[in-house]
């Protein structure tokens, strides 16, 4: 059975991919499917839809920034967010697709011809299903042709609006180009077809895998969220030099109106699935104030296949449809048979957002006391002891458990004198410097190479990667290795937790050793769930009462950011909200972003937020912006062997990744090839 499918999808492809199948074959063989088999039963119609969500723009396991979609293996979601760094980040992570070259704009209008087919052939075959089936099948093709706008919209801004089937080769080929559109003609489409979808698809989803009103939904109040924030936020426009047509930007004089109306949109869709009652929080191990079963419950959220949460999920099974996840980002102390780990490094950034951790005024991890020497702990984990439950289903660090197994995370061991304090490590001739230009490695620093303070006694002891160590004879007679099994190791290798932190979400804690492997992951990738929907009606809530505008459907909106942001954090074991004050004006939108971050990072989703926002180039992160070129930080655990304690330093990573964006990165380049050869496609102003 399975090779006839893949024979169908063969004579399917030849069929679409603008080129005529009596062109090839004199006489066509009995064998071959033509449309009307496709569209004579819902039989035809799963297979034809098969194909086209084989080719949808969902943001996954196989994508990632720099190879963009469909790839068949991953790298590191959420790089350059802040959330996390690997060891494939860097400079070029700014620019999407670098390692594809904008393939993507090639590959969205090969779908994008296979819903116009379905919008203006199936309209013939109607009286082959009920009404329901029918609809819902216009709606699938709608919801399709949605989600390619989306996703091409908000890379490139305005895009060739091509919303009917193109016939080659028997149109004229000057006939076949298509202008881009304005960006507000291109987001106003996005809205058109999601509401169309809405309009048409049924409530539950026919098939598993499929769309349905409430998918629809919760994309189209993301798609919103997008266009409203670009129409305030964007600050740059331009022209096309071939049709003068405003292809990146908003006309300053409709901005605002345009804005306005897409955050009512993004309101109004989310707030419906939130009064629908169809989804909930996930919250079946959840307890109050029981950090351990909220932690769990969390952790446990990702793999229920029957979570009230899931509101739409990419499902994956061995040996058909599966992905690398485990394998590229377990812990090293688990690596798996393909030698790669830790691929996705947490940062100190990311970490220092939750609640529950001590920190300095200007909101920075307490590391030193008030006298500027090492906060010492019984164990690594006690420096994490009163946090949100959520940091720990985000993150591995130090000493905590996973697969049964505790994460040795150690970057070195100390064993100088401990009387009067231990004194900051990234100290060079004798001064202490924590800059960019201080020194980048441990092995740098006068307690390593015994000089200055520590001249003629070596007090640190450090493993340069995972097979060399230095070996310290602790003060009972046994051994320890300089670093952990997981590093970090300096900068000589990245497939261990150079940041001093692993990322825990998504990783299956019941995969078998053996199987942590490419290609070998079947956990599903949830593309939206109900705690999105919920920060999606409360941004969109914060937007509108900033910009004074009514509430949409008469609901109070500081009601619902309250209600919203209060669920999330109480689920998440978070602090609660001092009262409804908190979200008020402009201090109150920061609350929700923030609240985002949190939530959502390494789903695919907070890179496209700091873009939206129009904050990647321009934020302070550690002394510089992403246009100077920024850093990120690690928090690095080290044992003293005098003290039998713990101790951390918190600085820049040592890796050294930079990161930089200008503002005009915010729209993506048109491929180049495709420009040069079209007489309307204009590539970005200024590009």
């Amino acid at each position: 059975m399975k090779s006839k499918y893949y024979f169908l999808y063969i004579i399917l492809g030849l069929c679409f991919a603008n080129i005529s199948c009596k062109k090839y074959l004199d006489v066509p063989p009995v064998n071959i499917v033509n449309e009307g088999d496709l569209f004579s039963n819902s039989k035809g119609m799963q297979l034809y839809l098969s194909r086209m969500y084989s080719q949808m723009p969902f943001e996954d396991f196989k994508y990632s920034p720099a190879r963009q979609f469909f790839d068949d293996w991953l790298v590191t979601p959420g790089t350059n967010e802040g959330s996390s760094l690997g060891r494939d980040a860097g400079e070029a992570m700014t620019s999407e697709g670098w390692a594809r070259n904008g393939a993507y704009w090639v590959r969205a209008f090969n779908l994008l011809r296979d819903a116009n087919n379905l919008l203006e052939k199936l309209p013939s075959y109607k009286a082959n299903f009920s009404d329901e089936e029918y609809n819902h099948y216009i709606g699938e093709a709608y919801f399709t042709r949605a989600m390619v706008f989306y996703a091409l919209a908000k890379r490139y801004g305005g895009i060739p609006l091509v919303t009917s089937l193109l016939q080659y080769p028997e149109k004229d080929a000057a006939q076949l180009e298509v202008p881009r559109a304005t960006e507000e003609e291109t987001w106003d489409q996005v809205l058109a077809d999601y509401d169309m979808a809405i309009a048409n698809l049924n409530e539950a989803s026919p098939v598993k895998g499929y769309a349905n009103k409430y998918v629809a939904l919760g994309f189209k109040s993301e798609a919103m969220l997008f266009a409203g924030s670009v129409a305030k936020y964007n600050r740059i426009t331009g022209f096309g030099q071939k049709t003068g047509v405003r292809v990146i930007g908003f006309d300053p004089a409709t901005a605002t109106a345009a804005s306005k109306k897409y955050f009512s949109e993004a309101y109004k869709a989310a707030n419906t699935i939130i009064k629908s009652g169809k989804y909930s929080l996930y919250k079946k191990k959840w307890s109050a104030g029981d950090k351990e079963a909220q932690y769990q419950n969390m952790v446990d959220m990702f793999f229920d296949a029957s979570s009230p949460e899931n509101i739409y999920t990419k499902d994956y099974k061995w040996p058909d449809l599966a992905h690398g996840y485990d394998s590229y980002n377990i812990p090293r102390q688990l690596m798996g048979g393909n030698g790669y780990s830790a691929g996705n490094c947490p940062t100190l950034d990311f970490v220092e957002l939750f609640d529950g951790i001590a920190k300095n005024p200007d909101g920075t991890i307490k590391v030193l006391d008030n006298n500027g020497k090492y906060l010492l702990f019984d164990k690594p984990t006690d420096i994490f002891a009163d946090a949100e439950p959520r940091l720990r289903a985000n993150v591995i660090f130090a000493g905590d458990v996973f697969k049964g197994a505790v994460m040795d995370v150690r970057r070195g061991i100390y064993t100088g004198s401990v009387a009067g304090g231990i004194a900051p490590l990234r100290v060079v001739n004798g001064a202490t410097n924590y800059t960019i230009g201080g020194p980048q490695t441990y092995n740098q620093t006068d307690a390593y190479t015994a000089t200055g303070a520590f001249a003629g006694h070596k007090s640190l002891f450090l493993s340069q990667n995972g097979t060399t160590h230095e070996v310290v004879t602790l003060p009972d007679g046994t051994k320890m290795n300089g670093g952990g099994l997981n590093g970090p190791f300096g900068t000589s290798d990245l497939t261990a937790a150079f940041t001093g932190f692993m990322v825990r979400k998504w990783l299956d804690p019941n995969l078998p050793q053996e199987l942590v492997l490419e290609g070998r992951s079947e956990q599903s990738f949830i593309l939206m769930r109900y705690a999105e929907i919920l920060l999606n009606a409360a941004e969109a809530a914060s937007e509108l009462a900033l910009a004074g505008a009514a509430s949409p459907d008469g609901d109070d909106l500081q009601q619902v950011m309250y209600d919203a942001i209060t669920n999330i954090r109480e689920r998440a074991g978070a602090d609660p909200l001092t009262g409804m004050s908190e979200l008020a004006g402009e201090q109150g939108l920061q609350v929700i972003r923030r609240e985002r971050r949190k939530e959502l990072g390494f789903e695919n989703k907070i890179l496209w937020d700091i873009r939206r926002w129009r904050t990647q180039h321009s934020d302070m992160l550690n002394g510089f912006t992403q246009s100077d070129g920024a850093y990120y930080r690690g928090l690095y655990p080290f044992y003293s062997s005098v003290a039998d304690k713990w101790f951390f330093d918190a600085g820049f990573e040592e890796a050294r990744k930079r990161f930089r964006i200008t503002e005009q990165e915010y729209y993506f380049m048109i491929p180049g090839d495709e420009v040069t050869k079209s007489p309307v496609i204009d590539q970005q102003p200024g590009r």
